[in-house]
């Protein structure tokens, strides 16, 4: 029999498109899968989903605790015991990011166990600090491998010092198949389905938490100089989610007279969302900063055109310049209203841009996710072993019980 590496993946907690990808790569049965995560509570309730039985073994360190209420110390020294516990062959650490992450490359470390780092960042996705960088690049040293969302963040994990050969893509997956199958069950439905959920027969959607970064007060200014422009023939807006901003938007939509127009119908549980993907006509996603945009998969997995901020992560691999949609500068609303407008007037040439999202995001699915895992752990337990400083040793110690 052929030996499976066992490779235990650490999370704060997991959720479906967590599950979706472990799933995945425990089916292919190239890896035993471990997934580890601090806490099954999620701060976004709206993710958490009933846990059905999987393919892989789940362990859950701080059961029924917010992050918020995991302290430092206790985090590292469950996170050591677990893994001594389960004695896993490769270790994946969720970026680099928060103590759990590093409190597991101690144990590899420590254990001379390597470690894959899954990292999602590009480098323009934030103000980068010489400092920070400097602290980056001693963590990601000691990792063995890495798998990585795309394009633009394979480059930046060769800036940070991984080898090209090393960098591995497609960590961004979501359950292509989960959200195909509901849009497609939700058109078969369509008027009674629209009427019930109190949508509008043609409709842009985004779907985004209501922060500042997601850019949606933008988005509204964008999508009232739209209308002005198209009169009675203009496609209405729904923005699903919630956040700090909902008031603010409220206000925005109101001042812009668009109370008829744009839907704010609240944050949705993962079960609903195929519905307004699949009863949507096409999907924008506007944020002025995002490491990748898993939304935008949903949206194409669901076969939407799309809409994308240049400044999404996911935009260069995902988006095919007029072919699946059209990317726009998310600073400027005259721009953003102008793909508005170039994705509503393209008629049926819509249920062909639909088609080619389905073919894209079929590349970036959570076998492929399985696929390059397989490869990073190939290659990570094949990698000479790092070689940590005492320096290195300090730093690890320092940053696992933030």
């Amino acid at each position: 029999m052929t030996f499976a590496p066992l490779v235990c993946w650490l999370v704060v907690n997991s959720v479906p498109y967590h599950d979706a990808r472990a799933r995945a790569a425990a089916d292919a049965g190239d890896l035993r899968i471990c997934m580890a995560q601090l806490t099954d509570v999620d701060a976004f309730r709206v993710l958490q989903q009933p846990k059905e039985s999987q393919s892989f073994r789940r362990v859950t360190l701080f059961p029924n605790t917010p992050l918020a209420e995991i302290r430092g110390r206790a985090m590292a020294r469950r996170v050591w015991s677990c893994f001594d516990e389960l004695k896993p062959d490769v270790v994946c650490l969720n970026g680099w990011s928060f103590g759990g992450a590093i409190a597991a490359l101690g144990w590899s470390l420590s254990r001379r166990v390597p470690t894959i780092i899954m990292s999602e960042s590009t480098e323009i996705d934030d103000r980068r600090q010489w400092w920070l960088e400097a602290v980056k690049r001693r963590i990601v040293a000691l990792c063995s491998a890495a798998l990585v969302g795309g394009t633009p963040h394979l480059e930046y994990m060769v800036v940070l010092g991984s080898a090209a050969e090393q960098v591995f893509t497609g960590y961004d997956a979501v359950d292509n198949g989960y959200f195909s199958s509901g849009a497609a069950a939700a058109r078969r439905q369509d008027e009674q389905l629209r009427a019930a959920l109190g949508l509008p027969v043609r409709y842009f959607l985004a779907c985004a938490r209501f922060s500042s970064k997601k850019n949606l007060l933008r988005l509204m200014e964008a999508f009232a100089i739209y209308r002005g422009l198209h009169g009675a023939e203009a496609w209405s807006l729904v923005i699903v989610g919630d956040g700090e901003l909902r008031l603010e938007l409220m206000s925005a939509r109101d001042r812009l007279g668009l109370a008829d127009h744009a839907f704010l119908p609240g944050a949705k549980p993962y079960r609903e969302l195929p519905a307004y993907y699949g009863l949507a006509g096409a999907f924008v996603h506007a944020s002025t900063t995002e490491q990748w945009g898993l939304v935008v998969n949903e949206a194409m997995a669901s076969g939407l055109p799309v809409l994308v901020s240049k400044r999404c992560g996911c935009a260069g691999d995902l988006v095919k310049e007029g072919c699946n949609g059209f990317l726009f500068d998310p600073y400027d609303t005259c721009s953003m209203a102008a793909a508005l407008h170039r994705i509503a007037t393209r008629g049926q040439a819509l249920d062909e841009m639909g088609r080619r999202s389905r073919e894209i995001i079929a590349r970036w699915s959570p076998e492929n996710f399985a696929k390059n895992l397989a490869r990073a752990a190939t290659a990570a337990l094949s990698a000479t072993p790092p070689k940590p400083s005492i320096l290195d040793r300090t730093l690890v110690s320092v940053l696992s019980t933030r």
